[in-house]
């Protein structure tokens, strides 16, 4: 294991803090809300704030992509036990029968969708596979499920094949089997989530996995030539800045291509509020602030980019710029379709955005009625299309003007006139002849970025949670 001496982590440290007056200025001038809270912009509109809306009216007036392509996710939600940072609905325990009715499901729903859409088969531009533990699944119902899935999806022009995965679902003969099995099925993306590299850490998180059986589960992948990404999640009780660094320094040191990082949210994001939330209230945890949780985050950026990682995804670290989520990059920043299967899973179409319920009985009654198991969505107006196609992309990488206009049928240079410039201003946004792109600190509050670009009823905290000045979201909003 890779170590820092103490000088260097106090050098380390105070660099990272350097920010902390540029934060204080940006909660003065109500950019960021006053508690120092965060929410995600994964999606526009937030995934929390979906109305109802049929099957009929979610589908209606939709046409097939001009190749056929679409981006595949599919959604397996087991778990051997809950993590407590777990923000969806999963089933918990070996649950064998459970997951025989889930993949039975799961199949039909595809079915059902390719009727929907008018096709015998869906053309792949590139797939993502998670969960829950997407490979806690037996060997013999992982083959099922990908015997079933590859039947259904064109992988000819498949550019990527991607897997969630728990280390402790690699280790041993069943881990090793799972791990042939989806490699002669295709898939050659793995990210496996570490979470942490201290012991202790991953037992504050209820993680059913050591340190050391996450290496093991690196190594396994590696050698039948997994591309692997791991994932760290920071902020928790418990952690310092110290072994934090430790943690990144470590990370480096592996036989890794990507490193993600996830800022520990306490709050619920998804459809299920997570036992965080509770465990902190009973326990009294002490839980860091928003200026240390910050500083771990900064830190990380710090060292990851000293070592030459590149952010081709925010939150997201390549080794080299050719490795990254193809998944997350055309969904996200080239605005591509992508459909979903299973519980909670969405569909994001170029015009549109639909949910899978959050309810396994409602999940499996819809199917079995031969519908689609959605329950929410939006049809995006004009106006919330040409938010969609800020929002998105800026969050993630950057604003393709080209892109931009394929996708709202409006120039980005003639929308939010008065609120890019007032970005600009105050060093958030920078702007070239073919794209927009927030800045280094604008990069680093990349959620609140976006969220200047929300409409008001989707501006994800009350308008008296921020300082009434000139970045607060609510006083900047206008017309385009």
């Amino acid at each position: 294991m890779s170590r820092v001496d103490a000088t260097s982590k106090a050098e380390i440290i105070a660099n990272a803090q350097q920010f902390l007056e540029d934060y204080r200025e940006l909660k003065r001038l109500g950019f960021i809300n006053k508690t120092g809270d965060f929410f995600p912009s994964v999606h526009y509109p937030p995934i929390t704030m979906y109305q109802t809306i049929s099957q009929e009216d979610m589908f209606a007036g939709y046409t097939l992509p001009e190749d056929g392509l679409f981006d595949i996710y599919a959604h397996l939600p087991f778990c051997l036990q809950r993590c407590l940072f777990c923000h969806y609905p999963v089933k918990l325990g070996e649950q064998a029968l459970e997951k025989d009715t889930y993949l039975n499901s799961l199949e039909k729903e595809m079915d059902i969708y390719m009727g929907v859409l008018g096709i015998d088969r869906i053309l792949a531009r590139s797939i993502l596979i998670g969960g829950g533990t997407p490979t806690y699944l037996t060997p013999v119902q992982l083959k099922r499920f990908l015997d079933f899935f590859t039947k259904r999806v064109d992988l000819s022009k498949c550019t990527q094949f991607n897997y969630d995965v728990d280390p402790n679902t690699l280790l041993g003969n069943d881990g090793m089997e799972r791990l042939r099995i989806m490699r002669d099925f295709g898939v050659d993306r793995l990210t496996i989530g570490v979470q942490s590299l201290n012991d202790s850490i991953l037992h504050n998180m209820n993680r059913h996995h050591s340190v050391q059986q996450a290496l093991e589960s690196i190594e396994e992948s590696r050698k039948l030539g997994y591309q692997v990404n791991i994932e760290f999640i920071f902020g928790l009780p418990g952690h310092t800045y110290e072994g934090w660094i430790e943690e990144i320094e470590q990370a480096m040191s592996l036989d890794v291509d990507e490193i993600q990082l996830y800022r520990l949210k306490v709050e619920a994001y998804g459809d299920y509020q997570g036992p965080i939330k509770t465990i902190i209230k009973k326990k009294d945890a002490p839980i860091l602030t928003d200026e240390e949780t910050l500083t771990m985050k900064m830190i990380a950026i710090d060292m990851l980019t000293a070592r030459n990682f590149t952010e081709n995804i925010r939150r997201v670290f390549s080794r080299t710029k050719k490795h990254f989520s193809r998944y997350a990059w055309n969904q996200c920043c080239m605005l591509y379709d992508e459909i979903g299967f299973g519980l909670t899973a969405f569909s994001s179409l170029r015009d549109r955005f639909v949910l899978n319920t959050q309810f396994f009985k409602e999940y499996y009654d819809s199917i079995d009625a031969g519908r689609l198991p959605l329950n929410r969505g939006l049809v995006r107006s004009s106006e919330e299309q040409k938010r969609w196609g800020i929002i998105l992309p800026l969050k993630n990488s950057f604003i393709n003007k080209n892109i931009y206009k394929a996708r709202t049928g409006e120039s980005v240079d003639n929308v939010f006139i008065e609120k890019m410039a007032r970005l600009k201003t105050y060093g958030l946004v920078t702007e070239e002849d073919k794209k927009i792109e927030t800045t280094k600190l604008g990069a680093f509050f990349a959620d609140e970025v976006v969220q200047q670009f929300h409409s008001p009823d989707y501006i994800p905290f009350a308008r008296d949670a921020y300082e009434d000045s000139v970045l607060n979201p609510y006083l900047t909003v206008e017309d385009s």
